[in-house]
C-alpha cells in the first residue's frame, strides 16, 4: 500500500509479521516484540545477548497495534472475539492480531 512509507517502523513491521503468519493463527504482541528484538539485537555482538531486550518493544507494539486496529489494518481479538477499535483503550490481559484478511 502506498500508506505503508507513512508507518511507523514498528507497525511495519508488525503487518509483515501478520503477512507471514500462517492464516487464521493469532499472534501476541509479545511475538512480536521478540521478533523486533531479535531483529535488532541480530548485527550487535555482545558477551551474553539479553533475554529481555524484547520488552522495551512491548509497549511500541501494543501501541502501533492499537494505531492499525484503528485503522482497520488488522483485528485484535480476545478470547477468540474481535474487540472494537473504540474499546481499546480499557484492554488488558491476553489479547491477540489477525491480519484483517484472516
Amino acid at each position: 500500500m502506498d500508506d505503508d512509507k507513512n508507518l511507523d517502523p514498528i507497525a511495519l513491521e508488525i503487518l509483515d509479521f501478520l503477512k507471514d503468519a500462517p492464516s487464521n493463527k493469532p499472534v501476541s504482541p509479545e511475538q512480536i516484540a521478540r521478533a523486533i528484538s531479535e531483529k535488532a539485537a541480530s548485527g550487535v555482538r555482545t558477551a551474553k545477548p539479553n533475554p529481555n531486550a524484547w520488552r522495551r518493544y512491548f509497549q511500541a507494539v501494543k501501541d502501533q497495534a492499537f494505531f492499525l486496529a484503528r485503522s482497520e489494518r488488522l483485528l485484535i481479538t480476545r478470547k477468540g472475539e474481535r474487540v472494537a477499535p473504540d474499546d481499546l483503550k480499557g484492554l488488558s490481559g491476553v489479547w491477540r492480531m489477525k491480519a484483517m484478511d484472516s
